[in-house]
């Protein structure tokens, strides 16, 4: 029972710690989004036409959407963490009698459930520029939270491995964004050249976004069971990893 309260407190204050700051956290996304739909959706999606038989404008929608889930659960778990190391916070939690397992799974949840947030706010605004019917809610729903899962850990790690507030923004920006942006979002990997086709393949973004896709829009370049698979690996490498940090105190106890 201590164990579950103990829980309910870190993912209760990782909640309210980007919902304070909504301004900040919430309403961002959604004027990037509005004007990704706008300038990509309707003023160049109109001479590019159709996708796998889909409008551009609704084959670009699923990967906004993922892209900003993705962004925003590592975001909130490396922020949320360093800061927490920077102000010694963390220190309370380590002497506190909880096991690892829990301290991940509290900072995880937060990510998930603000990347989820987010995504929801785009899909609302996906919906002023085209009418989308989900063609399977159970992929969509599955393949989000363990899109969000998979960068929340990614977030935990750097927060873990950071020194200073500069090395909490370098993978976002040389490594996170570009991924992004070459997984597939705004095109079709059947577009690209054969060799780049092959380098795209080892994009793990490009299989979330494909699974995402076909769960929205019943488009897909990767096969589904794959994306799924990856995914799930990612997890399991990534949580394994996050304990090993945690119980040899790397990057916390020094």
């Amino acid at each position: 029972m201590n164990y579950c309260i103990a829980l309910k407190t870190i993912v209760t204050k990782e909640i309210f710690r980007f919902i304070r700051i909504w301004p900040q956290t919430l309403l961002p996304p959604a004027i990037t989004t509005a004007l990704y739909f706008l300038i990509f959706g309707k003023l160049i999606g109109d001479r590019i036409g159709t996708i796998s038989g889909a409008s551009y404008m609704d084959y670009i929608v699923p990967g906004i959407i993922l892209m900003s889930v993705i962004s925003h659960s590592y975001a909130n778990v490396v922020s949320s963490f360093y800061s927490s190391k920077f102000q010694h916070n963390i220190e309370e939690l380590l002497v506190a009698p909880i096991p690892n397992w829990m301290i991940l799974s509290g900072y995880v949840s937060g990510g998930i459930v603000r990347g989820l947030l987010v995504g929801v706010v785009v899909a609302l605004i996906s919906l002023l520029f085209t009418d989308i019917n989900v063609n399977n809610i159970a992929i969509t729903l599955t393949i989000a939270v363990l899109t969000a899962a998979v960068f929340a850990l990614a977030g935990f790690i750097n927060a873990i491995l950071a020194e200073s507030f500069d090395d909490i923004s370098i993978i976002p920006n040389f490594v996170l964004t570009p991924l992004s942006y070459l997984g597939g979002v705004f095109y079709s990997v059947d577009m690209l050249p054969g060799v780049w086709q092959t380098v795209s393949m080892g994009n793990p973004i490009l299989y979330m976004i494909n699974a995402f896709r076909y769960g929205l829009i019943g488009v897909t370049d990767i096969d589904i069971q794959l994306s799924f698979l990856i995914t799930g690996g990612f997890i399991v490498t990534l949580t394994l990893f996050s304990l090993y940090l945690l119980h040899k105190g790397i990057g916390i106890k020094n």
